[in-house]
């Protein structure tokens, strides 16, 4: 006989399991977000092998690496938030490059100042 959790908690109860039904799903948001920017960051590094590359593709590649540090620092924010503090295995299990977590951060967007 399946029972709905929610029938037999106080209204506080049901807060505390929705939040953390929350956090647990962005935190798999956040895991997907950063294996998607690092296989793009592997894909271009494979397509572009680096002593061949342009100026445009080493900027392409800046970019990239940029956005993955920005997916890693999402993905550390919400980890803690869920009470995961030790983000060494992180980096071991995603296979993080040092340049990745060295630009880990939020994406500066730069605009034009106002005259």
């Amino acid at each position: 006989m399946s029972r709905d959790f929610r029938l037999d908690r106080v209204p506080v109860d049901v807060l505390a399991y929705e939040l953390a039904e929350e956090r647990a799903s962005a935190l798999g948001r956040m895991g997907r977000a950063l294996e998607q920017a690092l296989a793009k960051l592997r894909e271009f590094d494979a397509a572009h092998p680096h002593a061949e590359a342009t100026a445009p593709a080493h900027q392409a590649r800046r970019i990239l690496v940029r956005e993955a540090g920005h997916a890693l620092w999402m993905f550390v924010v919400q980890r803690e938030a869920c009470g995961l503090r030790n983000n060494r295995m992180l980096m071991r299990d995603y296979n993080v490059p040092g340049e990745v977590q060295l630009s880990m951060g939020p994406v500066l967007t730069t605009s034009n100042p106002s005259p």
